[in-house]
C-alpha cells in the first residue's frame, strides 16, 4: 500500500506538469487540435485509472491482486505517457514548417549570431528614396561557418545591385537565373570559397546566405534598392521595416502557387531577449519645396536642419539596438504641398516617364447610403497583450462610429472562427456595446487560420440591397498570402479594407488584401493611432476621391504603361501611372474621371516638361511595378510570367523571386567546407509580441521529465517483479515446509 501511494504521489505532480507543457509552451488550442485533444484525454485517462485502482486496492479483500493492477497501470501509463509526448512533438514538426525559440548550445566554438550589424543610409530626393542596406557578418568561433539570414524590405522596393567586400577586395554580385544562382552559390561553397546568395522570398522578405565564413573574418554585404515614396493626406512617409515576423504556416506550401516556405522554418529569441546584433539608420531629406515638419513615429531620433529643404536625421543614442520594430519617418512640406507632376528619363535604348498628378479635394456627399461592416479580427497567439489592446481601442472607434442605417457582425478568428451573430445585427446602441464587451474578452491564443476565416464572412447572407464592406484586422503573420489574394478575387462585389496591427506586421499581406479587395490598407502601431485610423476610414468609405479613371495620350506616344487599370483613389493621394514613350517627348496627358461635384479633368502638356538624367532610377521603378502586376498579386500567374520575370530581372538588374544575386570570392578559403556547420541567424520577436506568436513550434525533443517518467517506470517495474518473485519462491519453501 505504501509503494502504491508513493507512487501516486510521484506520478500525478509529474502528469501535471507534462499537460501544463503542453497546454501553455506549446500553445495548443483544446478544442481543436486532436493531437492535443489525445494527449489530455490520455492524461486524464492515467489520472482516472490510478485513483480507480488505489481505491480498489483500499476496499479489495484480494490486496495482493489489486496492487499488481495498480503497478501494471501505473507503469503502462507512464510509459505510455511519455512515447505519446515524444510521438506527438516530432509529428507536428514533421507536418509543418514553423518558427521556434532558439536554445543555445553553450558550445562557443561556433558562433550563432554571425550578423554584427546592419547599417542604412537613405537619401530622398523628391519623390524617390535611394538607400544602402550594409550588413556586418563575423566569426567570432573557432569554426568556420555557413551563415543564413532572414530580413525584410520594403513591398515597394526595387534591389538593383549589391556588392560583398572581404579585407580590401570588392567583388560585384551578379544577377541570375535564380536556380543558376543556387548552383553557383553551392559550387562555390563546396570547394571552400566565400561566396553571397540574396533571394527573394516574399515581396518583403529577402535570405541572404554566406558562405565559408572563416574563424575572426569580416564580410561585409552591401544592397542598393530604391523606391517611390507617395503622400497620403499631404504626408509623406519612409518606412524601413527592421525584422520578420514569425509566420504561422498550417501547410507546407502555398497552394495556389505552390511557393516553398522553408524560410518560415526559423529561430527567434524570446521576447524576454534582446538582439545581440546593432541597427543604424541615417535619412537625408532633400526637397524642391520647404519642409514644414519632420517627425519618427517608431524611434527616438535627432535632426539636424542644413536648410529649410535639406534635414539629416539619425538615430538617439538612447535607442539601443532599435531593429525590433519598423522605423517610421514622416515628413510635410510647407502649405501641405506635394511634389507632383510628369517626370522624363530619355535613355540610349529606352525611355521612361512617371506621372504623380495631384487629385482633387474629397467631397463630403449630400446623402450616405446605408452599409453593411463584417469586422474579421484576429485573436491568434501572435496578437497576445499589446496588439490585441490596440485591436481593442480601434474596434471602439470603428464600431463605434457606425450610423444606426448600418448594419454589422463581428467574426473572432484564431485556430479556428467565432460569429457574434449568424447574420448582420443593425448598428444600435446595445448591439455596439454587445460587440465591444466580445472583444474585450479576447486575450489571445491560437494559430491564425485566415483563409476560413475570410469564408465565413464572404459567406454570411446579405441583403442584395445593401452595399457589403469587410474590414480584416490582423498582425498578418501568415505564409500563404496569395491563398488570400485569390479567395478574395473570386469574390469581387464586395469591399476589403486591412487594418495592419503591430510594430512590425506584414505589409505585404495588408497591401496585398486592399489592393485585392479595392480598398486601402491602414497600418496602426498603437492605440494612440486608432482614432486618426478609424476617422480616415470612415472618409475613405463615404467619400472617393476620385472614380471611373481614365488616361488619354494624345501625341505623346506611351506604351508599356503600368498600371494596366487603373483603380479608384479613396485617400488624397497622387495618381501614380509609369511608362516607357518613344520619338519626341510631345503632345498631351490628360487625366479624367468622375468626383462628388461631378466630372473631373485634368491635362499636363509635354512641352512644359524636360528630360533629366536625375530621373534614371524611373526605369528600376518601372520594372518593379511590372513585376508588381505580373508576379506580386497576380494569382497563377503561368510559365509565360516567370519567363518574363526573368527577363525583367536580367535586363533591368533586379531581384525578384525568379532572379538572386550571387557573388564569389576566387580564394579557397575554407579546407574542410563539408564539416563546416549552417547557422541560422536567430530573430528577435518584434516590440510588443509575445512568445505565444512563437508557440506553435514544438521542441522536437521531449522534455527531461519525460526522460525521467521512463526510468521511473522501469525502476517500479523491476522492483515489483523483484518483489513478486520473492515473494512466490517464500510461498514455495513454505509448502516444501508443510
Amino acid at each position: 500500500m505504501i509503494h502504491i501511494i508513493t507512487t501516486f504521489n510521484v506520478f500525478m505532480p509529474l502528469m501535471h506538469k507534462v499537460l501544463l507543457y503542453k497546454l501553455f509552451n506549446s500553445n495548443l488550442e483544446i478544442s481543436e487540435n486532436w493531437h492535443a485533444v489525445c494527449s489530455i484525454q490520455l492524461i486524464g485517462c492515467a489520472i482516472i485509472v490510478s485513483i480507480v485502482s488505489l481505491f480498489f486496492t483500499i476496499v479489495s479483500a484480494e490486496q495482493e491482486d489489486s496492487m499488481n493492477r495498480t503497478f501494471f497501470l501505473l507503469v503502462i501509463g507512464c510509459i505510455f505517457l511519455s512515447v505519446f509526448s515524444t510521438g506527438h512533438a516530432r509529428s507536428e514538426n514533421n507536418q509543418t514548417l514553423s518558427p521556434y525559440f532558439l536554445v543555445e548550445s553553450g558550445d562557443g566554438s561556433v558562433d550563432q549570431f554571425p550578423l554584427k550589424c546592419t547599417d542604412v543610409n537613405v537619401r530622398i530626393s523628391g519623390v524617390i528614396a535611394e538607400v544602402t542596406v550594409r550588413q556586418e557578418y563575423m566569426n567570432q568561433g573557432a569554426h568556420p561557418i555557413h551563415a543564413k539570414y532572414i530580413f525584410p524590405a520594403s513591398t515597394r522596393a526595387a534591389v538593383h545591385g549589391m556588392t560583398m567586400t572581404i579585407g580590401n577586395e570588392t567583388i560585384t554580385a551578379k544577377i541570375k537565373e535564380r536556380k543558376q544562382a543556387e548552383q553557383t552559390f553551392k559550387r562555390a561553397r563546396k570547394t571552400g570559397q566565400a561566396a553571397s546568395l540574396l533571394e527573394q522570398n516574399r515581396p518583403n522578405v529577402f535570405s541572404m546566405q554566406i558562405a565559408n565564413i572563416m574563424p575572426g573574418e569580416v564580410i561585409e554585404i552591401k544592397l542598393s534598392y530604391t523606391e517611390l515614396l507617395v503622400p497620403t493626406d499631404g504626408t509623406y512617409a519612409f518606412i524601413y521595416p527592421t525584422v520578420v515576423g514569425p509566420r504561422y504556416n498550417g501547410q507546407a506550401d502555398d497552394p495556389v502557387n505552390n511557393e516553398p516556405v522553408q524560410w518560415v522554418n526559423n529561430p527567434y529569441l524570446s521576447e524576454e531577449k534582446a538582439t545581440p546584433s546593432r541597427f543604424k539608420i541615417s535619412t537625408r531629406i532633400c526637397s524642391g519645396i520647404p519642409i514644414q515638419e519632420v517627425f519618427c513615429t517608431s524611434h527616438n531620433t535627432e535632426t539636424i536642419w542644413i536648410d529649410n529643404m535639406n534635414q539629416e536625421i539619425f538615430l538617439s543614442q538612447s535607442e539601443g539596438s532599435g531593429g525590433d520594430r519598423d522605423f517610421i519617418l514622416k515628413y510635410r512640406l510647407e502649405d501641405d504641398e506635394i511634389e507632383s507632376g510628369l517626370m522624363l528619363y530619355e535613355g540610349e535604348e529606352e525611355s521612361f516617364f512617371l506621372l504623380m498628378m495631384q487629385p482633387p479635394a474629397s467631397v463630403e456627399p449630400m446623402e450616405i447610403p446605408a452599409r453593411e461592416y463584417i469586422f474579421v479580427i484576429d485573436i491568434s497567439g501572435s496578437m497576445h497583450g499589446f496588439p490585441l489592446n490596440t485591436v481593442k481601442e480601434l474596434m471602439r472607434n470603428l464600431i463605434g462610429n457606425l450610423r444606426e442605417s448600418d448594419s454589422f457582425n463581428v467574426i473572432l478568428f484564431a485556430g479556428s472562427s467565432r460569429l457574434m451573430a449568424e447574420s448582420s445585427i443593425p448598428a444600435t446602441d446595445e448591439n455596439i456595446s454587445r460587440a465591444i464587451r466580445l472583444i474585450d474578452e479576447q486575450r489571445g491564443g491560437g494559430g491564425t487560420e485566415l483563409v476560413h476565416a475570410i469564408q465565413n464572412a464572404l459567406d454570411l447572407p446579405r441583403d442584395d440591397f445593401t452595399s457589403r464592406t469587410i474590414i480584416l484586422v490582423t498582425d498578418g503573420y501568415i505564409a500563404v498570402e496569395k491563398t488570400v489574394f485569390s479567395l478574395i478575387h473570386q469574390n469581387l462585389d464586395t469591399n476589403i479594407f486591412a487594418f495592419g496591427i503591430g510594430s512590425s506586421v506584414n505589409r505585404y499581406l495588408i497591401e496585398g488584401v486592399a489592393r485585392a479587395g479595392m480598398g486601402e490598407p491602414f497600418i496602426v502601431t498603437k492605440p494612440s493611432e486608432a482614432v486618426d485610423a478609424a476617422h480616415r476610414f470612415q472618409q475613405y468609405i463615404e467619400s472617393p476621391v476620385l472614380t471611373d479613371i481614365s488616361i488619354e495620350y494624345d501625341g505623346f506616344q506611351a506604351y508599356a504603361v503600368e498600371p494596366c487599370k487603373i483603380p479608384d483613389l479613396l485617400a488624397e493621394r497622387p495618381l501614380i501611372v509609369y511608362g516607357k514613350w518613344q520619338g519626341k517627348p510631345e503632345g498631351s496627358i490628360t487625366v479624367s474621371g468622375v468626383t462628388g461635384d461631378g466630372k473631373y479633368a485634368k491635362t499636363i502638356y509635354l512641352d512644359e516638361v524636360t528630360s533629366w538624367d536625375e530621373n534614371s532610377a524611373i526605369r528600376y521603378l518601372w520594372a518593379r511595378t511590372r513585376i508588381t502586376e505580373i508576379s506580386d498579386y497576380a494569382i497563377n500567374p503561368g510559365e509565360a510570367a516567370t519567363d518574363v520575370l526573368i527577363d525583367l530581372g536580367i535586363k533591368y538588374n533586379l531581384l525578384t523571386k525568379h532572379t538572386s544575386f550571387v557573388a564569389v570570392h576566387d580564394e579557397i578559403k575554407n579546407p574542410d567546407p563539408n564539416e563546416t556547420s549552417t547557422v541560422k541567424q536567430p530573430l528577435p520577436l518584434p516590440c510588443h509580441v509575445s512568445n505565444l506568436a512563437v508557440g506553435s513550434a514544438i521542441a522536437s525533443k521531449p522534455e527531461p521529465e519525460l526522460y525521467f517518467l521512463i526510468i521511473l517506470s522501469s525502476i517500479i517495474l523491476a522492483t515489483h517483479f523483484k518483489r513478486r518473485k520473492a515473494r512466490k519462491l517464500f510461498r514455495t519453501n513454505e509448502k516444501i515446509e508443510l
